[in-house]
């Protein structure tokens, strides 16, 4: 029997009118310490988002939406939060905020392969 590893996940989502309350899933962000995993995968429905949004600015989005992945891959360019240790950015990115791009509450399960336990997600949640 493989070995399965505790994981945390969080959904990320595109809240256009925090105010609202209302959003659309983007993406999925999960961390997995005994694997050294972190890393989060996004896709933009910008037809989705204008449906609830009207008018926005997606190229916003996107640059948050980069952002968030430079810094969960901890890319030189992602700042000095990007330098961070692991745990230490995954907890920075799920952080509740009141913000157009935020997470989900963050929860866990066990795992064989981190990676494909999140396209999984990303598959159910998010596509």
């Amino acid at each position: 029997m493989q070995e399965r590893f505790l994981f945390e996940y969080a959904v990320i989502r595109v809240m256009p009118r925090v105010e609202r309350e209302e959003f659309i899933n983007v993406g999925i962000i999960l961390y997995c310490a005994k694997k050294k995993f972190l890393q989060s995968i996004f896709v933009v429905d910008e037809q989705k988002i204008s449906a609830i949004a009207g008018k926005i600015d997606m190229d916003d989005i996107h640059a948050n939406l980069s952002a968030f992945e430079r810094i969960s891959a901890g890319a030189k360019n992602g700042g000095p939060i990007g330098q961070y240790d692991q745990a230490s950015r995954f907890r920075w990115l799920t952080a509740t905020r009141s913000t157009v791009v935020q997470c989900s509450k963050v929860h866990p399960g066990f795992s064989t392969d981190p990676y494909e336990t999140m396209l999984r997600l990303h598959k159910e949640l998010v596509l």
